[in-house]
């Protein structure tokens, strides 16, 4: 627990599938708590409670904001088999008046990353990011929203600056970030942090011109192998936005060149 992120995403066994946990406010964006960062705590939540170790698919539905706090997580086993064991888990918070508010729900397979067989086929190719020291920070300019950005103090996170146009009022248009990526205390990715990773860069509705909170309605995550210790680089693109939606496809590369995890979710466009 030397990590900030792993203190911060502890669950504490209260009885069988049940866990009591504190959300940080030092993983909000404006003013909720980061997608990523709540998706690694029910990740680890269900590490726990299932019998195999690491996060294979994990989907995840956003039902109400998270706000930092007390919070409680119930899971479920649904399945157990020899290769892969399937669980389910939500993350409660409690409304003023006492009763409890679920704010998000997972549907997910774990199983062991470390006994994968070798063999790759693949035509995808890690991203075009210059290197980390033509790459740009939060501290290379303004803050691009009002309100809290607590998070950007706990994330390494060096952005391409062909997708920074939207940083300096000229926007692309193309839906596209690029990064390098890490966390700011120098621990090393695992296959729970790759969780947070999917969804810790800013909003591809940045270089679309929109600015504001991009709010995820669905996030399914896939994990393909432990990653290399070392930087990630991070592509998260949007082909589409429609009707006040829009999606995001992030991949993950670790510092052996393997895509580590790839996602799709599903989020409102900023309204402003």
């Amino acid at each position: 627990m030397d990590s900030e992120f792993d203190r911060d995403t502890a669950v504490t066994l209260r009885e069988p599938g049940v866990y009591d946990a504190e959300l940080s406010a030092g993983w909000t964006i404006i003013q909720a708590v980061n997608g990523g960062y709540l998706l690694a705590l029910l990740g680890r939540a269900l590490g726990d409670a299932l019998p195999h170790p690491h996060p294979f698919t994990i989907s995840a539905h956003y039902l109400t904001p998270s706000v930092p706090g007390p919070a409680v997580v119930r899971t479920e086993t649904v399945r157990t088999g020899r290769t892969l064991s399937t669980g389910q888990a939500s993350l409660f918070q409690y409304a003023e008046d006492g009763t409890e508010v679920e704010r998000i729900r997972v549907l997910a397979s774990y199983g062991d990353l470390d006994a994968l067989p070798d063999d790759v086929r693949t035509t995808a190719k890690p991203p075009a990011i210059p290197p980390r020291e033509h790459c740009l920070g939060p501290s290379d300019g303004p803050a691009p929203i009002p309100g809290s950005s607590a998070i950007t103090e706990r994330l390494d996170i060096k952005l391409d600056p062909t997708t920074l146009g939207w940083a300096v009022g000229a926007p692309s248009g193309k839906g596209e970030m690029r990064a390098w990526f890490g966390l700011a205390d120098g621990r090393d990715p695992d296959p729970l942090s790759l969780l947070l990773t999917v969804d810790a860069l800013p909003p591809t509705a940045f270089e679309l011109g929109l600015t504001g909170w991009t709010p995820t309605v669905e996030l399914t995550t896939h994990i393909r192998c432990r990653p290399a210790p070392g930087p990630l680089r991070v592509s998260i693109t949007t082909r589409n936005l429609a009707g006040g939606f829009l999606e995001e496809d992030a991949e993950v590369w670790d510092s052996a060149d393997r895509l580590v995890a790839q996602s799709r979710q599903l989020a409102r466009a900023p309204r402003g």
